[in-house]
């Protein structure tokens, strides 16, 4: 159980930020500022794990499962340290409201490229060496993998020679000698990414703000976690995948949708003990406060397509060793604090093993209209108070773009109906609706920032089933300014979202 409160979800990138992205530098904090401003608990990001064109620089298809995104380092902290002089006025021509991850690939790496360049030149290595020694089983690979790709014109791993494919021994020595710069230089990459974060998280903690990060069930293929574990995917002897991964038709989808990473081969995965996720969850704990694992259903059955399916449309449900699997990480794991997303259609199973495990579930107010059912679960009244209830999520589109773009007349009666609003203004259905989520009975509460602002469909995240045109909004630094700190305080207050000790609000 988690103790009542409430909080904002918006991811690092969203940020303000004079580098064309948002990252970890001081708008960050003065967010974090904020947010204790506002009596608020909790701060919600979306997965820290690198990006790239290949993926549509999507957070959830990364090239690592524990790595982070050297894109999110703060220039700002490289100057204060001392490690750049300076930051080209060249960064302030990116727009402030969406990031454009072309242009800002291009201006940050030659900076964070100068930045360690002038780190090899200053006495002392300030923890790199230990960072290096401690992390060793996960960013040895990672590093090598970067690095081969670089050297490999960024072609997927599986189109690199087959002695590197199949990872030869030998071939790995050599290029880790070969291209032993490139590897170190990602090395610092990394070194500089968590230093930065470890301090944004002890800021957050300090204040009595926790911080909530993301999961992705999956990871791409072409990532090191595949390339390093080919045996705990389902992979042909050519390591291509047999079956891919992706959910059947709903809400978001009539084909459903057809995510195309490698699913999991759990016979193999159990008789290690579950070794890579025990490494996995170890890692993503070390970083966050609590964890929201990402489609959870696929940990108890998931949907498997045949690759080459040109939709999720004829896959199958097959089974996980859900109980062994969960034992044994809350065995390594003490308090194992978990949200499950058991959004979509959730069978009696899922709500089992959620239940057995007392794993909070969500609860979104866009989905609770769109059917005449006073026992919707997605109604407030409904709510039991184990739930982390949202207006919307990052895969939504905003309150008032649901309201004035995809909410059919009957939805919107419905809602009209429920709370028995008399102004049907925009601006007074969307705080109705945070008012809603405020206050149920749901222990916590997190709002997306784009509806505290009342912002439209134009600020939508992602749009699943979608792949291009996604994360790049951006919120301006007139709209973090114009943040309704005061009314978010009352709420709190009113609605019980106080913890009484915001140092121990876990549990």
């Amino acid at each position: 159980m988690f103790t009542r409160g409430s909080g904002i979800l918006m991811h690092i990138s969203s940020l303000p930020s004079p580098c064309g992205i948002g990252d970890l530098g001081p708008q960050a904090y003065d967010f974090v500022d904020q947010l204790e401003q506002a009596k608020q608990t909790y701060w919600q990001v979306l997965p820290l794990n690198p990006t790239g064109r290949s993926s549509f620089n999507s957070p959830y298809f990364s090239s690592s499962a524990i790595a982070g995104n050297p894109l999110l380092i703060s220039l700002e902290a490289l100057v204060s340290d001392g490690l750049l002089a300076t930051i080209p006025a060249a960064a302030g021509s990116s727009p402030d409201d969406k990031v454009d991850y072309d242009a800002v690939t291009r201006f940050k790496y030659p900076l964070l490229e100068k930045a360690y360049e002038t780190s090899l030149q200053k006495t002392g290595n300030n923890g790199f060496t230990d960072f290096c020694s401690a992390n060793a089983s996960w960013l040895d690979d990672f590093t090598l993998f970067i690095a081969l790709r670089h050297h490999f014109n960024n072609v997927p791993w599986d189109q690199w020679p087959d002695q590197l494919r199949r990872r030869d021994a030998g071939a790995l020595a050599d290029y880790r000698q070969k291209l032993s710069e490139s590897v170190a230089r990602e090395k610092w990459y990394q070194f500089i990414f968590f230093t930065q974060w470890e301090k944004l998280k002890r800021y957050c903690n300090e204040k009595g703000i926790l911080v909530i990060g993301d999961i992705p069930i999956y990871v791409s293929y072409d990532s090191v976690d595949v390339w390093t574990n080919p045996d705990i995917f389902k992979l042909d002897e050519d390591l291509q995948p047999m079956a891919v991964s992706g959910v059947p038709p709903d809400y978001f989808s009539a084909t459903g949708q057809l995510w195309n990473n490698p699913v999991y081969n759990w016979d193999h995965i159990e008789k290690t003990g579950f070794a890579w996720w025990k490494d996995r969850m170890k890692a993503v704990f070390s970083r966050f406060d609590i964890v929201r694992i990402d489609h959870f259903r696929g940990l108890v059955q998931y949907w498997e397509v045949p690759a080459g399916e040109p939709t999720a449309i004829n896959g199958s449900w097959q089974p996980v060793p859900t109980r062994s699997l969960f034992d044994t990480l809350l065995n390594e794991i003490p308090g194992f604090p978990v949200i499950a997303e058991d959004l979509g259609i959730i069978t009696d199973d899922v709500r089992a093993e959620m239940d057995h495990y007392s794993f909070p579930g969500m609860k979104v107010l866009l989905f609770a209209f769109g059917e005449d059912n006073p026992v919707h679960p997605y109604l407030p009244h409904m709510y039991g108070t184990n739930y982390f209830v949202y207006t919307g999520t990052h895969d939504n589109t905003t309150v008032r773009g649901w309201f004035e773009n995809e909410a059919s007349e009957e939805d919107r009666e419905r809602l009209l109906r429920y709370t028995a609003i008399t102004d049907h203004s925009v601006g007074s259905v969307v705080w109705t609706c945070i008012r809603l989520a405020q206050s149920s009975v749901a222990n916590v509460a997190i709002i997306p920032l784009q509806d505290l602002l009342l912002l439209g469909a134009s600020a939508r995240m992602n749009q699943p089933a979608q792949a291009e045109g996604n994360w790049m909004w951006r919120a301006t630094p007139d709209q973090i300014r114009q943040l309704p700190v005061g009314t978010l305080a009352e709420m709190a207050s009113i609605y019980g979202r106080i913890p009484p000790d915001r140092t121990d609000i876990s549990g």
